[in-house]
């Protein structure tokens, strides 16, 4: 039953302020039942998740890279190899890849129009992924805490400004993170069976679950899935000092049914390729990434402790304050598998060479469920330094960033995008009752302060970055071809080459030097060449060199924020363009 005087104490310190009687009463609303929960849960990340989905244009480079060789799968038939302009491209295995095609397909099936460049498309898995990871985090919390508890962790995941972003890209992140979050719920009944009572042992349909999960998670990214399972298991096998416990998961069965699900297409692929497909990705991509950083993306040990501030915000402000609860409890039976699910993986994350925020990413949950475990026993440090210190954030956080992303739109293209505001007033305004009823009651103070985050990244990704036109400037150079009418355009570009250039105009565009670019407007047909600045002199030499008539477009100034560098791209077109 809902806690009613609890909620009436908060409703009248609100002093009438709606924001907090609203959310209060909703979140009693939703701990009303599994089925209010869910209902609630899923509505919360529809409105988190899907802001800027449909707007933003192809984000580089991952995003435009991945969806660009899905698009080249459906255009030469072929559903096994991986290539990204007809060259190999076998860094990740084909999972994500699959999900994208099927999203494309079936849009195109209703009839979608330019369904392979539409990258909303592309999105969709880890859209769909990322309120799948909330819903089974909120499942998975149930073993371990009662529905309110439950209810606070799937909130905590869907306010990360991590998974925010992740939920939103066209990548193999959020959908990773599901894979793993299920796999990891089946895991946890079965070795919690036995010493909780209150959990059943897992049946058929739980197991299938977890040899699903798993293969899913290996079609996706490899071994990353192994290592956070594989890790896990064994953490509590040592512990334990014994491994019976796995006998609940059917390993013998599991297996045959793990290689009946992953072995045909990595068969397929060996029979393709060699193993060139194993050697790049297994050897090169993933185990080549502990012992080297790579394109630049290093860091020291310690690099996701301080990045966790932000990336977990504004949960990971509780969890100095849970810490101390979290580690007297060590040795019962809940908090040790969830410390085994953390603690080893997190290590060996700080310990590889190379570093991305998101690669911690499916070990979230864990912490979720931690936090709102001691939220839910009372057990947070009372450290008023530590308190004020932390629960400040929660207020100045969605200040800064919702003021800063108003400006910078103003800075970058000279609008205020005036719909922004009340989402950062509103976002402002819930940071600041978070701070405030924290002393109160910490269940709404968290509600309140992901709400801020929540509407930031609304404010942010549904309104101010789908405006920032200098930041996609192949959103831009793909509407001037467009603009030609040229039926069959076909366009290079000098020193300017972001794979989202060749997902919006096709995967016959070309990536030439500037002399290259002179000669390839040089031949028949309606052509379009794309020249950096920097290298125009060069273009201009070469076109003279040759008697190269053409037009001269418009020059694009953009920020090409994959290399951190302002860029002026000046357009050139055939005679041929100009004639239509």
């Amino acid at each position: 039953m809902p806690d009613v005087s609890r909620s009436n104490t908060l409703v009248a310190s609100a002093r009438g302020l709606r924001p907090l009687r609203a959310l209060t009463a909703l979140f009693e609303f939703a701990v009303g039942s599994h089925r209010r929960a869910a209902l609630v849960l899923l509505l919360t990340s529809l409105i988190t998740f899907l802001p800027g989905v449909f707007e933003i244009p192809p984000i580089d480079r991952d995003e435009a890279y991945l969806s660009q060789s899905s698009k080249e799968m459906m255009e030469g038939g072929d559903y096994v190899d991986l290539r990204y302009q007809h060259d190999t491209h076998y860094t990740k295995p084909v999972g994500i890849h699959w999900l994208q095609v099927a999203a494309v397909r079936t849009a195109e099936a209703f009839g979608v129009p330019d369904a392979r460049t539409a990258i909303w498309l592309y999105r969709l898995p880890s859209v769909l992924a990322g309120i799948g990871a909330v819903l089974v985090t909120y499942w998975c919390a149930l073993a371990f805490v009662s529905r309110r508890g439950a209810m606070l962790a799937g909130l905590m995941i869907v306010g990360s400004p991590l998974i925010d972003a992740e939920a939103r890209l066209a990548r193999t992140d959020a959908v990773l993170l599901l894979t793993i979050t299920a796999a990891m719920s089946v895991l946890a009944r079965a070795y919690l069976f036995g010493r909780d009572e209150k959990i059943a042992r897992p049946g058929w349909t739980l197991v299938l679950v977890f040899w699903i999960a798993f293969a899913a998670g290996i079609l996706l990214k490899g071994l990353v899935i192994v290592m956070v399972v594989g890790l896990t298991a064994a953490t509590l096998c040592v512990v334990e000092r014994s491994a019976r416990w796995l006998q609940i998961l059917r390993p013998l069965h599991g297996i045959i049914f793990l290689a009946i699900l992953v072995l045909p297409w990595l068969i397929a692929m060996y029979a393709r390729t060699g193993d060139s497909f194993l050697l790049q990705s297994v050897g090169h991509d993933t185990l080549g990434k502990i012992t080297t950083a790579q394109e630049s993306h290093g860091g020291p040990p310690g690099y996701y402790l301080v990045l966790f501030f932000a990336t977990f915000f504004p949960t990971s402000v509780l969890v100095g304050l849970a810490a101390p609860a979290i580690w007297a409890r060590r040795r019962e039976a809940d908090i040790r598998y969830l410390l085994a699910w953390l603690v080893p993986s997190w290590v060996i994350f700080e310990l590889s060479a190379t570093k991305l925020p998101h690669y911690v990413m499916p070990l979230y949950p864990a912490i979720a469920i931690l936090v709102a475990g001691a939220i839910e026993a009372k057990t947070l440090s009372r450290q008023r330094w530590l308190i004020k210190l932390g629960v400040t954030w929660w207020y100045i956080a969605p200040t800064i960033i919702g003021l800063a992303a108003v400006f910078a739109a103003v800075a970058l293209v000279r609008r205020p995008i005036l719909l922004a505001w009340p989402l950062v007033v509103a976002a402002i305004v819930c940071g600041y009752l978070a701070r405030e009823i924290y002393g109160r009651s910490v269940e709404s103070a968290v509600t309140h302060a992901i709400a801020a985050m929540i509407l930031v990244g609304v404010a942010f990704f549904g309104l101010i970055a789908p405006a920032l036109s200098p930041l996609f400037p192949s959103a831009t150079l793909a509407e001037l071809v467009r603009a030609s009418g040229c039926p069959n355009p076909a366009a290079a570009s000098a020193g300017y080459w972001e794979p989202s250039l060749v997902f919006l105009l096709g995967t016959q565009t070309k990536f030439v030097t500037a002399p290259a670019a002179a000669d390839f407007l040089h031949a028949a047909g309606c052509r379009f060449a794309f020249v950096d600045t920097h290298q125009e002199r060069e273009f201009l030499e070469r076109a003279k060199a040759i008697g190269l008539r053409y037009a001269w477009g418009p020059e694009i100034g953009a920020f090409n924020y994959s290399k951190g560098q302002a860029i002026t791209i000046a357009v050139f077109s055939s005679p041929d363009a100009q004639s239509r």
